[in-house]
């Protein structure tokens, strides 16, 4: 049956060549030629334990299992990855028809330089998904063969890739092959609606994954990490097109954000309003003192709440701008320390992109003070700016959390909001 294959294994360690060790050796035996035997025993003592050797035989068993990356610059959308999610789910049949994976007993964290029969277990599981080479052999030693293949499940799983085997890496690894064959075939249903001609240039949001690719030409021309909606405030699925970004911008409250934080916060903390510069405006736009409010009800809902422009400002120094029913757009962050978390599902329904000045040039493209240089200016000059674009961009909101790609490897994502119908699959609710 033929394996599913992945990224190289890959070396944290930096490049430690062998002339190092070989002068180490050679020293050494010089020294044991007119040596006694127990200063040959020290000698010997000292080349095992030289101090890159750690490293030196990290990077050798690290290249020995060798694969395809993971990384791709095929689209998630693109039409090929119908027939490579397919071609994976002739394999996943093939892995359920023999009885799937063995679980891997949650005894203990492991990670480089555990011993345990638990490993011997990870060791089969991680050959039966391709992620280690059968080469690798069956042992309970958790060596650099084992902790490149880690990185590589943890890669495709959109997991941290630090080689561990902790909490969030053994759910997902002990998610039964009969379920991840049942979510590609959910996935398959997904991409096969989308198969259509999606534009030249768009972009697509793909929640469960929080990634966002800017597609040109059939190739991702970037990749950006995202934060979507918390599990209270999904971020919706869309298709639209973005005509407009807004620099500088003003934020206006939506109403449930007016309802949901803004109330409470004023009951807590009545300065919260004017420490973050937003005003409060009536229906005729004339400006009202937040005192004159009651916050103990919910009258607050009937006016328009806006933040200033500036470091501040809920949206950063950029906002995204779509036609859309649910008042969400794509946005800058004052925030940039959250795109570092493992779980980034935390807005109130619209998307955070990291990068985005990235974004906003490729977006941009033809367009009067469109180049990087004028779109710094102007955010520098913090003056409100609003930029058409020379051409509208799609844009499309999805949610794919499992698909193949180009060079054989199968991706899978946490189902958060719990739409592929198998409740083992949304782990980190």
């Amino acid at each position: 049956m033929k394996k599913i294959t992945g990224s190289k294994a890959v070396s944290d360690q930096p490049n430690v060549g062998r002339r190092s060790l070989l002068r180490a050796v050679g020293a050494a035996g010089a020294a044991m030629v007119a040596a006694p035997s127990a200063y040959a025993e020290t000698a010997i003592d000292r080349i095992l334990n030289f101090q890159n050797r750690d490293r030196w035989n990290s990077k050798f068993d690290a290249a020995s299992t060798q694969r395809k990356s993971v990384a791709s610059k095929t689209p998630v959308f693109a039409p090929q990855t119908i027939d490579f999610i397919q071609q994976a789910l002739a394999e996943y049949q093939g892995i359920v028809a023999g009885g799937g994976w063995p679980v891997v007993p949650a005894d203990k964290k492991l990670k480089l330089g555990s011993s345990s029969s638990s490993v011997s277990v990870l060791r089969k599981r991680l050959m039966i998904s391709g992620d280690l080479s059968t080469s690798a052999g069956i042992s309970n030693q958790f060596d650099t063969y084992v902790s490149a293949a880690v990185k590589r499940f943890q890669r495709r799983h959109g997991l941290p890739a630090d080689g561990i085997l902790g909490r969030f890496s053994l759910a997902a690894m002990n998610i039964p092959a009969n379920i991840r064959l049942g979510q590609l075939e959910t996935n398959l249903v997904r991409l096969r609606a989308m198969s259509g001609f999606l534009g030249d240039r768009y972009v697509m949001v793909n929640i469960p994954a929080a990634e966002i690719e800017a597609v040109e030409g059939s190739r991702v021309a970037q990749r950006h990490t995202a934060i979507v909606g918390r599990i209270s405030r999904q971020t919706p699925i869309l298709n639209s097109k973005i005509y407009e970004l807004n620099l500088n911008p003003y934020w206006t409250a939506p109403k449930s954000i007016i309802r949901k934080d803004i109330i409470p916060l004023m009951r807590k903390d009545p300065t919260y309003l004017s420490r973050n510069k937003i005003l409060v405006f009536d229906g005729n736009s004339n400006e009202i003192p937040p005192e004159t409010i009651d916050w103990s009800t919910e009258d607050a809902v009937k006016y328009r709440f806006r933040q200033e422009p500036g470091r501040i400002n809920a949206m950063g120094s950029v906002k995204i701008n779509f036609p859309n029913p649910h008042a969400v757009y794509m946005h800058d962050t004052p925030q940039k320390g959250l795109f570092n978390k493992f779980l980034r599902f935390d807005s109130s329904g619209c998307v955070r992109v990291k990068n985005v000045r990235d974004l906003l040039v490729w977006l941009a493209k033809n367009t009067p003070q469109g180049s990087r240089a004028e779109i710094e200016s102007i955010i520098a000059s913090g003056e409100r700016t609003d930029l058409r674009l020379a051409a509208p961009v799609p844009v499309y909101f999805t949610y794919i959390s499992a698909w193949s790609t180009d060079n054989g490897v199968v991706q899978f994502r946490d189902d958060i909001y719990k739409r592929d119908g198998v409740d083992e699959l949304a782990l980190n609710r």
